[in-house]
C-alpha cells in the first residue's frame, strides 16, 4: 500500500484528488527504482501510477525531487536501524545487527543502493542527517572495539566498503539476492571479529549457499 503523507508532508493541503496522483506516483517510483534503479525515465513512472507526465511534473518538479521523497522511507528505516543497533546492550550483537539489516534493504532495492552512495547527496540530506548517523555508526563501531569483539583496526569507512561489495547481488530475484547477501554478509561479518574462532572451535553457522552460477558474472543483476 502507498505510504500515508507524513505530517507537514508536501501533501498537506491538497485537494483528495492530487493527494490520491500523489500517493500513485510515489508507488509507482518506488517499485520502478526497486527493480532497476533510479535511472528509470519520468514517463515511465507516469505510465505505471496512470497519469499524465504534465501531473506527475505538477507534484514533483524535478526528478531530483521525485527521488528524494521515493527513499524518504527507506532513509528513516536505515536511521532506525542504527538507533536500534546502538540501544542494544550487547555491542557486538548491534554491530552485526546492523550489517546485516542495512545489506538485506540493499540486496532487495537496487535503486536504495544508488541514492545511498550518495548519488544525490545534498537533495537527500537536507537536515544534515547523513553526518548524524556518521557519528552514530562511529560510535557503534568504537563500542565494539572498546568491548575487544571488533578488530581494532576496523575503520567506520569499512561499512561503505561492505555496501559496495554487496551491491552487485541485488537483482531481479529478490530470493536469490537476498540469499546471496546474507552469505557474503556472515562471510564479512566473520573477518570483522576481534578474535575469530580457533581451530576447531564452534563458529557461527554459515547462511545456506546463494542460487547463482558463474554466469551472471557475464550476464550482470
Amino acid at each position: 500500500m502507498p505510504a500515508q503523507p507524513s505530517r507537514n508532508s508536501p501533501a498537506d493541503g491538497l485537494r483528495a484528488d492530487a493527494r490520491h496522483n500523489r500517493a500513485r506516483i510515489l508507488q509507482a517510483a518506488r517499485a520502478a527504482y526497486a527493480a532497476h534503479g533510479i535511472d528509470v525515465p519520468v514517463t515511465t513512472i507516469a505510465r505505471r501510477a496512470g497519469v499524465g507526465v504534465a501531473t506527475l511534473y505538477r507534484r514533483f518538479p524535478t526528478r531530483d525531487a521525485l527521488v528524494a521523497e521515493a527513499f524518504t522511507e527507506q532513509f528513516q528505516a536505515c536511521a532506525a536501524v542504527l538507533d536500534e543497533a546502538l540501544a542494544d546492550p550487547d555491542p557486538w550483537r548491534g554491530f552485526r545487527s546492523l550489517v546485516e539489516k542495512v545489506c538485506a534493504m540493499q540486496a532487495r532495492d537496487r535503486g536504495f543502493t544508488a541514492a545511498f552512495l550518495a548519488r544525490f547527496p545534498g537533495l537527500l540530506d537536507p537536515g544534515g542527517e547523513r553526518e548524524r548517523a556518521e557519528e552514530k555508526l562511529a560510535l557503534l563501531v568504537r563500542r565494539a572495539q572498546e568491548a575487544g569483539v571488533l578488530r581494532p583496526d576496523f575503520d567506520p569507512s569499512d561499512v561503505v566498503l561492505v555496501l559496495l561489495a554487496n551491491n552487485g547481488l541485488a537483482g531481479a530475484d529478490e530470493a536469490a539476492s537476498l540469499a546471496a547477501s546474507r552469505r557474503l554478509t556472515a562471510y564479512l561479518l566473520e573477518s570483522f571479529r576481534a578474535v575469530p574462532a580457533a581451530d576447531g572451535a564452534r563458529r557461527d553457522a554459515l547462511p545456506p549457499p546463494a542460487p547463482v552460477e558463474l554466469r551472471q558474472l557475464h550476464e550482470g543483476p
